[in-house]
């Protein structure tokens, strides 16, 4: 299903709501429901809704407030339609300015809406062949300047497998670009013009994996408010990426192995059989078969994941490309802030091409990321990153290493104190600064026990 016939009806009366469902369901829409403003924006935040189709007159606040919230947050992402029982020039007017793609008087003619809801596929359709177009681009100016004998052989076996229909299994450590790689697979591919839908399985608690890879129907299980479909289902006709697939319980496990032999779903809360076609690329930086061993892992689902297995080297094997990429995403960076960079400090430079980088190609980004955002003239240093260097942080000197995930954590609290810092506390501000929403810096906060200090 491709992600343009998703819409979202926000009407505080049910029987508008349900009125739309049939008539949007019966054109082959993907229908979800919000009573409110402010449920339809914590709908917004766990799944993505192309079109959004928004009463004016709501309990709280109005459409639109929605329609202003949806405009900042989403901009062009998302295409909201207002509707109304009471029209004026001037409130569509208004609407216009915001934002709105049109505007729709209830007791007209459905196939007005339709018009409407058609333009708005246009222009979603439009924005992500952009999108496609941008990530394309990044990831060929990434990976072209390889000169690495490993990564060239991992780009020939891409060029090899890529018209294949077959399940891959991209393993390495964690950070090296597994993502990318299925990305580039997926644009390589017959399966090229429709989605692409990343899942990581280890951020998803194993209690909600199940719905989001199989969807639910409404009322299935407490906090099912509305119809959604999963990611499965979304993915049909183009390719699911499945990263950290070595995270999974053996419970969900099973149900993976069913729907790689039977091509089928069902939605939590309904039997019916629903068929999905999709290409499966998996990742993992766990040792499988090891993990075969201690019971943690199905011996028959690895053999169906792993028909085409690629190994991506770890970047401190690649210290040959270590030059392009700084360069590579000091532009990248540079550009997207907006930000004049001249160049890079001899003794930062030196030191970024002598670093390990446990965390390999992400750490890297990460940290030219966070020197240009506190850059403070056109030359960037070392000393900008914070107080703890990245020698503090890695405890690179004397051989001592510190725990991955520590140095993760560190990273991010200094990262997130600087960018909060930048903006003079404005959390808002500060997550459209970090191209997270405010929701995620929110969560931050609280993981790492800061909320106080900014609330």
């Amino acid at each position: 299903m491709m992600e343009s016939s998703k819409i979202l009806i926000v009407d505080d009366e049910v029987e508008y709501r349900e009125t739309y469902r049939m008539l949007l369901e019966g054109r082959g829409f993907f229908v979800g429901e919000a009573s409110s403003s402010q449920e339809a924006l914590e709908i917004l935040e766990r799944e993505y809704y192309p079109i959004v189709l928004s009463d004016v007159i709501m309990p709280g606040k109005d459409g639109f407030y929605l329609l202003n919230e949806i405009k900042r947050i989403y901009k062009d992402l998302i295409e909201v339609i207002i509707l109304t029982g009471y029209g004026s020039i001037e409130s569509a007017v208004k609407a216009m300015k915001i934002g709105a793609l049109g505007y729709f008087i209830k007791s007209r003619n459905p196939e007005e809406l339709f018009t409407e809801i058609e333009k708005a596929k246009r222009f979603i359709k439009l924005e992500t062949q952009n999108n496609i177009v941008k990530r394309e681009v990044s990831s060929k100016l990434f990976l072209n300047q390889t000169k690495n004998p490993k990564m060239l052989r991992v780009l020939k076996e891409v060029d090899a497998v890529a018209q294949s229909s077959s399940n891959i299994l991209l393993t390495g450590e964690t950070g090296v670009g597994k993502e990318v790689i299925a990305n580039l697979i997926h644009q390589k591919s017959k399966r090229s013009k429709e989605l692409f839908v990343p899942v990581n399985c280890q951020a998803i608690s194993d209690s909600l994996l199940e719905s989001e890879l199989f969807g639910h129907e409404k009322g299935s299980f407490t906090g099912a408010t509305s119809r959604r479909i999963g990611r499965f289902e979304e993915a049909n006709g183009g390719t699911i990426f499945l990263d950290e697939m070595g995270e999974m319980s053996l419970s969900t496990q099973v149900k993976i192995l069913r729907v790689l032999d039977n091509k089928q779903i069902e939605r939590i809360g309904s039997n019916k059989q629903i068929n999905v076609n999709f290409r499966l690329i998996s990742a993992t930086n766990r040792n499988l078969p090891k993990e075969i061993e201690l019971g943690n892992f199905r011996e028959d689902l690895y053999y169906r994941i792993n028909t085409i297995n690629i190994e991506i080297p770890p970047l401190r094997e690649r210290k040959e490309d270590l030059k392009g990429m700084i360069d590579f995403w000091i532009t990248h960076f540079s550009n997207e802030m907006k930000k004049n960079i001249r160049g890079i400090d001899r003794d930062t430079e030196q030191y970024l091409l002598e670093y390990n980088y446990p965390g390999n190609v992400r750490e890297l980004k990460n940290i030219i990321e966070r020197i240009v955002v506190l850059a403070t003239d056109d030359v960037l240093r070392l000393d900008t990153l914070s107080n703890r260097r990245i020698k503090e942080i890695s405890a690179s000197q004397n051989n001592k290493i510190i725990p991955f995930k520590e140095a993760r954590q560190r990273f991010e609290i200094d990262y997130i104190k600087n960018a909060l810092e930048k903006c003079d506390n404005n959390i808002t501000q500060a997550a459209s600064l970090m191209g997270i929403s405010r929701r995620q810096l929110f969560n931050k906060l609280v993981e790492y026990n800061l909320k106080t200090k900014y609330f």
